[in-house]
């Protein structure tokens, strides 16, 4: 899942690779869509059981846990949330939705019900909004579904963190283990979590019993120096898991940490290929499908672009250096990202054909890039102020750097696919969806 701890999106874009667009996977009047605007979404949305799952920010900054309806978009019920340690850079959390042969629940974070707690995990039927039962929270990143569970880091804020993992239809404690981690994969046998700790690692764990089957140092993929700060973001595609470390520079000692990308086998943690040095751009897809980089020398100088093979690690289409424009641009991409372009807000841009390398005439050229550049935290109440919204993207013409007043739906690379349904935000936090069939797949937030 995306996880920079910076604004989304939008900070490593600006400083380290400056993203892009594309033209859009069009919802025609074939495909049943709908459009929620009655709400200001503010997380990554989740689908299940006919039900879909956001944390929204009302008019006064407070938080609320929606439910939707799947198939119409109807909101079928809303309660009070809140964030209780979570890092402000890694974005508002969502609820966790899990499907069981019970049914579907949403857990979810709500404001404190005792005193000494900060919050109240509960988790609802998905549809109902019913009571299932509760848990006391010192501080959490938020819960994650981990298969057929409910995954939860806690006391995340204390030396006794750990990870809980727990039975969506009754809370029963499952298994533990000590620190810090966040589900990166799972299915219903398997979890692979990202430990957080000095030596980071990717670890699989059996989710019947908690027994840990492998674990790989991301070190021995990408090199020492690791630093999670600068963020992270993972995509699973086919039977490998993708993962992106982004660079950090210690304000101490002006170092700049290891970062890139890499692949390991889900099966056993054997590494496939990796990709040092190189930064993601923003906006692209999951690490698991269609990743874009830009790689980054010794001394700090970017190189061109390239879209790399995420099963393979090979370059298949790419730019130079020597094409990229000077400055004020926004990178473009079309839905299949077989064009690279650059976005020039107002004026002219201009476009490259991925394949060949080779420039290709701009006029009639559209592309997708974030509605806004220069995002601003989200007014939340009762938070630790620094959390941004999950960006949008709207549609421009790349021949005259102006907005597409009747764009439709936003590429599956950005908005990716959960049961054949594509989910996405509006820049004000509407809520839309189109049932295109598509087959499930990764977009830019996991």
């Amino acid at each position: 899942m995306l996880r920079p701890l910076a604004k989304p999106a939008l900070a490593l874009a600006g400083t380290l690779a400056l993203a892009g667009c594309s033209n859009s996977d069009a919802a025609t009047a074939t495909y049943p869509t709908w459009h929620n605007t009655e709400i200001n979404a503010v997380s990554r949305m989740a689908a299940a059981g006919g039900v879909v799952t956001t944390t929204a920010m009302k008019p006064d900054g407070a938080l609320e846990t929606i439910s939707l309806d799947l198939a119409g978009g109807k909101k079928l019920w809303a309660h009070p949330a809140t964030m209780a340690g979570r890092l402000p850079g890694m974005g508002v959390s969502a609820p966790a939705l899990v499907e069981t042969a019970k049914g579907s629940t949403i857990v979810a974070l709500d404001p404190a019900r005792k005193g000494r707690w900060n919050a109240t995990l509960v988790a609802r039927e998905a549809r109902t909004g019913k009571q299932k039962w509760t848990r006391p929270i010192h501080s959490t990143f938020g819960p994650q579904r981990c298969g057929p569970y409910v995954c939860l880091s806690e006391h995340t804020a204390t030396a006794g963190a750990r990870v809980v993992v727990l039975d969506p239809d009754t809370g029963e404690l499952k298994w533990k283990l000590p620190g810090i981690a966040e589900v990166e994969w799972s299915d219903r046998e398997r979890v692979l979590m990202l430990r957080l700790a000095k030596n980071p690692m990717i670890e699989s764990y059996d989710l019947k019993t908690g027994k840990l089957q492998w674990q790989q140092p991301i070190e021995q993929a990408l090199g020492p120096g690791i630093d999670m700060s600068g963020g992270w973001a993972f995509g699973a595609t086919g039977d490998d898991l993708i993962g992106y470390v982004a660079p950090y520079t210690n304000p101490k000692t002006k170092k700049v940490s290891t970062f890139g990308l890499f692949s390991v086998k889900i099966g056993d943690g054997t590494i496939n290929w990796m990709r040092p040095s190189v930064v993601r751009v923003y906006p692209s897809g999951s690490p698991g499908f269609a990743p874009v980089v830009r790689p980054v020398d010794r001394q700090g100088a970017y190189g061109g672009f390239a879209r790399l093979d995420s099963g393979t690690g090979r370059v298949v289409g790419q730019i130079t250096a020597a094409d990229v424009p000077g400055s004020g641009w926004w990178l473009a991409f079309p839905n299949r990202m077989d064009k690279l372009g650059f976005l020039k807000h107002d004026h002219q841009g201009s476009t490259f054909d991925l394949a060949t390398g080779k420039p290709v005439p701009v006029e009639e050229q559209r592309g997708w890039s974030f509605c806004v550049t220069d995002p601003k935290p989200l007014p939340l109440r009762g938070q630790a102020p620094g959390f941004y919204s999950t960006a949008a993207l709207c549609e421009y013409d790349l021949a005259t750097g102006k907005r597409i007043a009747d764009a439709a739906a936003p590429p599956s690379w950005f908005t990716g696919s959960q049961l054949g349904w594509r989910l996405w935000r509006d820049e004000k936090g509407g809520v839309h969806a189109t049932n295109d069939r598509t087959a499930t797949a990764p977009g830019m937030y996991g």
